[in-house]
């Protein structure tokens, strides 16, 4: 396959998974603000803040973070290119160049969904949490078809690569977002405002309902067993890595558990740490340092993907 084309696929993976992790983070924070006590202000700025466009934002709008700042912002701004607006229209133009590798089904739901992000009009009328849901079940129909229709070869698993990657960075980035942003005060821990952060929380992965019934009681630790360690659960950073590691190693045509080049090494690297790590080495080391840790290691890895079977397509 060409470098061009699998980076084409890689990155229309990911920018569809990113657009349905925008609307999760945004569908989620609009629930929350509904339950808050009334005292409380909103809180926009953590969602900004999650994306890194921080800068941006600050020089577009004043740093004033209000609501229809920031739904606008990471939206439907094209100046923000990790807005749901941007994204979508990255991964049609991605499909595009490439209809002859995907399935017509693919296009046209893609195309759907774009379009229907295109010509909204919240301004005037729609529900934004009804938005926002539309947003990620058709992100949910483009998977589906992308796994029944396409051929499982060397395409599918780089566009596996690309969506697994990007989820399990929007799930570490979400992690750290609660603890940096939303809850900066010690004695809220344990709070019914800390209780209603971390549904929040395992709401915007779409996870609340299966760590009730795994787990029961609400518990921070095991609610950070739940999402980063879970071998299970499609959104846990540990599933989304192995899944991953298996496309990388199908397209290396190598073993598991070995490498043949410097991504399948750095993917091993990562996969070994959450392997031998658990929630108590975590809370010893620092949730955030962890977290900050383990999304440095991310971004590496995909500088070495890239490194290993695009770089010659520049």
């Amino acid at each position: 396959m060409l470098s061009r084309v699998a980076q084409t696929i890689y990155w229309l993976g990911r920018y569809i998974e990113r657009a349905e992790n925008y609307a999760r983070f945004m569908d989620v924070n609009l629930s929350l603000i509904m339950d808050l006590p009334k005292t409380m202000s909103e809180q926009w700025q953590p969602l900004v803040g999650i994306t890194g466009d921080d800068a941006l934002f600050r020089s577009k709008y004043d740093e004033e973070y209000t609501r229809d700042n920031v739904v606008q912002f990471m939206t439907f701004d094209k100046d923000n290119s990790n807005s749901i607006l941007s994204c979508l229209i990255q991964a049609r133009e991605n499909a595009r160049t490439i209809r002859e590798i995907i399935s017509s089904e693919m296009w046209q739901q893609l195309n759907e969904l774009y379009l229907s992000v295109k010509d909204a009009n919240l301004a005037t009328n729609g529900n934004l949490s009804d938005f926002y849901r539309h947003i990620k079940t058709g992100s949910h129909l483009f998977n589906g078809i992308m796994d029944s229709t396409l051929i499982h070869n060397e395409a599918y698993h780089f566009a596996n690569i690309g969506r697994l990657s990007e989820r399990a960075d929007k799930t570490d980035r979400i992690l750290d977002m609660k603890y940096f942003y939303l809850l900066p005060r010690v004695e809220d821990v344990g709070t019914t405002l800390d209780y209603m952060q971390w549904s929040a929380l395992l709401k915007s992965a779409s996870a609340y309902e299966v760590y009730r019934k795994k787990y029961g009681r609400m518990d921070y630790r095991d609610i950070i067993e739940f999402l980063i360690f879970d071998r299970e659960f499609p959104r846990a950073i540990h599933f989304c890595l192995l899944e991953a590691d298996r496309s990388l190693h199908t397209i290396g045509n190598t073993q598991l558990g070995t490498f043949n080049n410097p991504a399948e090494k750095e993917m091993g690297k990562i996969i070994s740490q959450l392997n031998f790590n658990d929630v108590n080495d975590i809370i010893q080391y620092g949730l955030h340092e962890y977290l900050d840790d383990l999304q440095v290691k991310l971004n590496h890895l995909g500088d070495e993907i890239f490194n290993t079977f695009f770089s010659l397509a520049h």
